[in-house]
């Protein structure tokens, strides 16, 4: 299949190579040339700008980091709807507001282009492995003509229902990560300041009932080691649990620990860890306790 792929970052990178990779023909663009290096050695071709990704390609994948970068690229000048007519499908694998990503696909349908919402969690191990979590929301036979296309970069691909349902579906669960880790943070500090080695503690909460994904995959590659090289940006993390939160407003849910982990992420933003992994945001518990989390043998 032809398709155009905007976002040659973190994520979008290896999701692109792995398209690649799977037989597709790839056309790229990035704001950053050398950003697509990589993808461009591998045979994929560069645009100078979004519209000019569009011609030729069955479908249009772009990975972004916030919805106004969307919105820009789809709707600005030279973006994708200048490119598009009928028959194009396009694909936001972002994680974007529900509300955005509906306005965008109404605008769309005006010139008969599809819009389906697709974003991913995995982080840029699971972009890189092809094992990415991919939350599809829209036309349920778009998505069924494009299922063996997003194979390609995710090990489990689900149909969430109309479009927008991936988003929302995207952006509970990255609430309840963010949550998680705000609380596994808390819970670990007490744990070793009141006498308990840190590797026994982390055993026995991921073989009891506390186990979550976090402690047992992100804390050891991370926060564990004192490595906050990116795999995903504490400014990113911050953006979706205020998307969260400014979601629970729209339908009118209340949000009170919600509102307590946003607080948190805000926090970590103004220290300027906003570039760093999200695991950053325990610095501040950390700190706040006279503890560290370290486990330097963590592999």
């Amino acid at each position: 299949m032809n398709v155009g792929f905007i976002g040659c970052g973190n994520m979008g990178n290896p999701m692109a190579s792995n398209l690649i990779n799977a037989g597709h023909q790839l056309t790229v663009h990035d704001l950053r040339r050398e950003a697509a290096t990589s993808l461009l050695e591998m045979g994929a071709v560069w645009a100078d700008n979004p519209k000019d990704v569009v011609p030729g390609n069955e479908v249009v994948f772009t990975s972004l980091p916030v919805p106004r970068d969307v919105e820009a690229v789809v709707m600005g000048e030279n973006g994708i709807l200048e490119g598009s007519g009928p028959n194009t499908i396009y694909m936001d694998l972002s994680t974007n507001s529900p509300t955005t990503i509906r306005r965008i696909h109404d605008l769309c349908a005006e010139k008969g282009v599809a819009v389906l919402d697709a974003p991913v969690s995995g982080g840029v191990y699971g972009a890189a492995a092809g094992t990415l979590a991919v939350m599809v929301g829209g036309d349920k036979a778009i998505y069924d003509r494009m299922k063996p296309t997003l194979d390609a970069i995710g090990s489990h691909v689900v149909y969430c229902g109309p479009i927008g349902n991936g988003m929302v579906c995207k952006i509970c669960n990255n609430l309840l990560s963010m949550g998680i880790g705000t609380l596994m943070a808390e819970s670990l500090t007490l744990g070793v300041k009141a006498g308990v080695d840190l590797a026994v503690l982390a055993d026995v909460i991921v073989n009891s009932s506390g186990g979550n994904r976090r402690l047992m995959e992100k804390f050891p590659r991370y926060l564990f080691k004192g490595n906050f090289e990116p795999g995903f940006a504490t400014a990113l993390a911050a953006k979706d649990v205020r998307l969260a939160t400014d979601l629970g407003r729209e339908y009118g849910i209340p949000m009170e620990l919600s509102n307590l982990v946003d607080q948190r992420h805000v926090e970590a933003l103004l220290r300027g860890w906003g570039p760093e992994d999200s695991d950053a945001v325990a610095k501040l518990q950390e700190e706040k306790s006279g503890v560290q989390l370290r486990l330097l043998d963590t592999q």
